[in-house]
């Protein structure tokens, strides 16, 4: 990855912010999937050891951050033999703009017993598909491309269809950190607000949250996004996303959002 991180540490919790991390909706301000990497960075670091999975990461966006250097701030809500819950909050100068709470589940032996599951998707493998580099349009705020796309379904104005992409990173979150396996996972799960919520008009919600559920971390540098589920009314949308590496199901994805007056 020798393209410009999204960020570089200033010290243990601390972080510059680099200009490739701003978001579609205004020129100065941060993409959602930098803060939901950094709070999983923080979360791994700081509490995933010992055998522990981060199982759960939920993210409350209430306040849209700037590109100014933030702190991620944690804490232990409950340190359990099996069960670890852990806050973090994003501060910028003075102003909380995120907050979230991750479970941390103890990894052990699976049960023996055959429970009832979905059947995986049958998309096409991502180097089946042409490489698509999504963001690469929006002229408006010369939003650089952030990640690899491959589409496996089209965005086709007058065929609205059930979404499904393949993502991959093409940079580091934080400048010479190697990605782990939860952070690729953590900074793509905002990719459900797009996916689920592109319409007709292309995307009309802006999401506030973001809420991750993993049962296993994905293998390799690929996830998938298959819409599961969108539904909306009075301006308000709940949309989400099973998740997929290239062997199979890794979990989920959902946001709700709301009805978005400014249009990238």
């Amino acid at each position: 990855m020798a393209a410009e991180a999204f960020t570089r540490a200033d010290g243990p919790g601390h972080y510059v912010v680099n200009r490739i991390s701003r978001g579609p909706w205004d020129p100065n301000s941060l993409h959602a999937r930098v803060l939901a990497g950094l709070f999983g960075h923080e979360v791994e670091i700081g509490y995933g050891g010992d055998g522990f999975h981060v199982a759960r990461l939920t993210i409350d966006l209430y306040r849209l951050p700037t590109l100014a250097p933030c702190e991620i701030a944690s804490r232990y809500v409950r340190e359990g033999n099996r069960i670890r819950v852990v806050e973090v909050e994003y501060l910028s100068q003075g102003v909380s703009y995120a907050r979230g709470t991750a479970v941390l589940l103890k990894r052990a032996e699976n049960p023996t017993g055959t429970v009832w599951a979905p059947p995986d998707w049958t998309a096409p493998k991502p180097g089946e598909l042409p490489e698509q580099r999504m963001g690469a349009g929006i002229a408006s705020v010369n939003w650089e491309p952030m990640w690899e796309t491959r589409a496996v379904t089209s965005r086709d104005p007058q065929n609205v269809v059930q979404g499904a992409a393949w993502l991959r990173e093409t940079r580091q979150l934080v400048e010479g950190v190697d990605l782990t396996p939860f952070v690729r996972a953590a900074s793509a799960a905002d990719w459900t607000n797009p996916a689920a919520n592109w319409g007709s008009n292309g995307l009309e919600f802006i999401n506030a949250d973001i809420t991750l559920y993993l049962h296993r971390y994905p293998r390799g540098e690929w996830v998938g996004f298959h819409v599961a589920s969108h539904h909306s009314a009075d301006g308000i949308a709940v949309g989400e996303c099973t998740m997929y590496d290239e062997e199979g199901a890794i979990g989920s994805s959902t946001v709700c959002a709301i009805a978005q007056r400014r249009k990238a």
